[in-house]
C-alpha cells in the first residue's frame, strides 16, 4: 500500500513538472511605452482584471488566453486604444510529453500556458493645434481716418 501512495505521489510529481503555472507563474510583467512620447497614462483591461501603468513603465498582469484591451491617454495627444494579445507558450508542451493531462487542465484553466509579449508600444498621435494667433490678427484693422477738411481763413 506504501508503494503504491509513493509511486502516486512520483508520478504526480513528474506529471506537473513541466507545468507551466509551475515553470512560468500565472502572472507577467510587460514593459509598456508609449512613442514618440512618455507620460502617457494607460489602463490594461482582460478578464482577470485591470491593470494601470504611466509610460515608459512596468506592470505585472495575469496570464489569459484572452486579450488585453489597453487605453492610454496624455494631454495634447489623441486617446489611443489597442489591443494586446497573447500566444501560446511551449511549456505546455511539457505536459503533453509527460503525460501530465492534469497538468494541462491546470494551465488552461488558470492561463499559464499562455504569454503576452514583453514588450509594448502604443503609439500615440499629437492632436493638432490651432494656428497662434499674431497680434495683426488678434484685432479687427481700424477704419481709416477721414481726412481733414481744409482750413478756410476767415
Amino acid at each position: 500500500m506504501k508503494l503504491a501512495s509513493l509511486a502516486a505521489v512520483a508520478a504526480l510529481g513528474m506529471a506537473v513538472s513541466g507545468c507551466a503555472s509551475i515553470v512560468e507563474g500565472t502572472t507577467q510583467s510587460i514593459a509598456v511605452t508609449s512613442s514618440p512620447v512618455s507620460g502617457a497614462n494607460c489602463v490594461l483591461t482582460s478578464s482577470e482584471g485591470t491593470y494601470y501603468v504611466t509610460t515608459p513603465g512596468n506592470v505585472t498582469v495575469h496570464k489569459t488566453k484572452n486579450d488585453l484591451a489597453v487605453v492610454c491617454k496624455r494631454d495634447g495627444y489623441q486617446d489611443t486604444s489597442t489591443k494586446i494579445s497573447p500566444h501560446f507558450n511551449g511549456a505546455t508542451l511539457g505536459n503533453v510529453i509527460a503525460g501530465g493531462v492534469i497538468g494541462v487542465g491546470i494551465d488552461a484553466a488558470t492561463g499559464a500556458n499562455f504569454n503576452y509579449p514583453d514588450k509594448f508600444d502604443v503609439p500615440m498621435i499629437a492632436v493638432a493645434m490651432p494656428a497662434p494667433m499674431t497680434p495683426a490678427s488678434a484685432a479687427p484693422a481700424a477704419p481709416a481716418a477721414a481726412p481733414a477738411a481744409p482750413a478756410t481763413g476767415s
